[in-house]
């Protein structure tokens, strides 16, 4: 998938208009890049493709145990979300911005405000605290 996707960005470097920051647009060609992957695997059930779950592992030192345990369930409760509300909370954990978001699933900043609220939810009732 990685080739494919430098490859994708290779190809498409002389149709960059600059209207985006580059890595809103790196983001939107491997986004559909990996999309279109998804469905010709779909389509042609002898393919395998690389599940998002294996991807939302972030880089995260905790301070202190209970922190630990707290991101380990999170990181389980993402994992079982539909893959567009992994790919949205991705970015967003990455530090992307509702409107960078918007841009690059081609969607509107409203849209993923909506999506945002509704993952977190999904999120919180997923996670239920110790009592």
């Amino acid at each position: 998938m990685f080739q494919e996707i430098v490859l994708q960005l290779w190809k498409a470097f002389p149709n960059y208009r600059g209207e985006a920051q580059i890595s809103t647009w790196m983001y939107r060609v491997a986004l559909n890049t990996a999309i279109t992957s998804f469905r010709k695997a779909k389509r042609w059930t002898l393919w395998k493709t690389t599940s998002i779950q294996d991807t939302t592992e972030l880089s995260y030192t905790p301070q202190y145990p209970e922190e630990d345990e707290r991101y380990t369930q999170m990181m389980a409760a993402i994992k079982q979300l539909n893959k567009i509300d992994k790919a949205i909370i991705t970015l967003f954990l990455e530090g992307k911005k509702y409107e960078e978001i918007a841009e690059i699933l081609g969607t509107t900043n409203g849209n993923v405000r909506v999506k945002m609220t509704r993952i977190k939810t999904k999120l919180r009732n997923m996670i239920k605290p110790k009592k």
